[in-house]
């Protein structure tokens, strides 16, 4: 029998933790109710977005002052911070007090991303909208995908950023069906862009895998490089549970499903639970999970 436990345990993978059920279902979660419950901030930050565009309608720009001081226009991790429409950078209840009085419009995210661009270019068309873009959360101290919501009233742009570091299954459902739609149209030629970490398919917590199930090896993986073109028909998750065994078993029995098992999140590095889609193709299986939080 093959074993990869040497291999776990130099990844992380291996631990002490109670046990976790495996389990294959026909159907996921409801999409809607499992990403509010994965954003719990959405709602806060809309409601901290409405009580600023009320008092900054009364005040006018004496507002500023108010959202730039701890209190009122904060809540918890969440504060207001505004811009001009020309990029200027007015007021900030939080870390970025620094920014004020600078122009921020060509200034990159953690990641390059000229996010203050998108937000002033979006707000030239539409009232509301939402960007996403990847900031230092100062909690843990690392990189994590943040989502801003903003408003323009009058000339002035109000917004409320929160961290989404945690993939919705929504979305890891969205990437496997475009996972699949990219292997039916390219075949093998699919696979260099599943492993291209840098690649469209690899989203923070999200990557796509795909395992071959008459050879039991490891054909893409965006998650763990290491593991491509090893066979993996013996590898056990956190808990021992045989899960890659048990996904051959339900991909032979359909051609979609779920399972869940434990595994390592690459954002948090922590042990959590793991929900995981699947689409057989052939005798590929091509997947797509999403982390569901910690192990109990």
């Amino acid at each position: 029998m093959i074993r990869l436990r040497p291999l776990l345990l130099a990844a992380g993978l291996m631990t002490s933790a109670g046990p976790v059920s495996l389990a294959v279902a026909a159907e996921p979660p409801a999409p809607s109710a499992t990403a509010a419950a994965a954003n719990p901030d959405s709602a806060r930050a809309e409601a901290l977005l409405d009580k600023a565009e009320a008092f900054y309608r009364d005040n006018g720009q004496r507002a500023h002052a108010a959202f730039s001081r701890s209190g009122e226009f904060r809540d918890g991790p969440l504060y207001v911070y505004v811009l001009d429409l020309a990029g200027n950078f007015l007021a900030s209840g939080g870390s970025s007090v620094t920014l004020i009085g600078r122009n921020v419009r060509d200034m990159p995210d953690a990641k390059g991303k000229p996010f203050f661009r998108e937000i002033l270019d979006g707000a030239k068309t539409r009232r509301t909208g939402v960007v996403e873009y990847h900031w230092l959360n100062t909690g843990p101290g690392q990189i994590e995908r943040k989502t801003a919501s903003y408003r323009v009233v009058n000339d002035n742009i109000l917004v409320v950023g929160y961290y989404t570091s945690r993939s919705t299954a929504e979305q890891a459902r969205s990437l496997l069906w475009a996972a699949v739609h990219e292997f039916k149209q390219h075949g093998e030629r699919a696979l260099p862009r599943f492993n291209d970490l840098n690649g469209s398919f690899v989203r923070d917590d999200l990557y796509v895998f795909v395992l071959d199930m008459e050879t039991q090896v490891i054909r893409a993986h965006g998650g763990m490089p290491r593991m491509i073109n090893r066979p993996v028909g013996e590898l056990i998750d956190a808990n021992g549970k045989p899960f890659i065994r048990d996904l051959i078993k339900a991909a032979r029995a359909s051609d979609e499903g779920r399972l869940e098992y434990a595994w390592r999140n690459p954002l948090t590095q922590k042990m959590e639970r793991k929900q995981t889609w699947f689409v057989r193709i052939g005798q590929q299986v091509i997947a797509v999970g999403a982390y569901a939080g910690p192990l109990n």
